[in-house]
């Protein structure tokens, strides 16, 4: 079950919703204020390696010089 972010149109506030596979969106209300009036935005994530090797390089900022 996939986990989305959405915005209140109405009152601002962002929240996430567990979505089960039957669920529509349409049926979906704000935490705050129960407004239908809302919007699914682009959430950010996070992937991980099975491998954590050190090789690697890195960079938290993606503006660091690796070459």
């Amino acid at each position: 079950m996939p986990i989305y972010t959405f915005i209140c149109k109405d009152c601002g506030m962002e929240f996430e919703v567990l979505v089960n596979a039957g669920d529509k969106e349409a049926e979906i209300s704000c935490k705050k204020c129960n407004s239908k009036n809302i919007q699914k935005i682009l959430s950010t994530f996070s992937a991980r390696s099975k491998n954590n090797s050190s090789s690697t390089p890195s960079c938290p900022t993606g503006t660091c010089n690796l070459g």
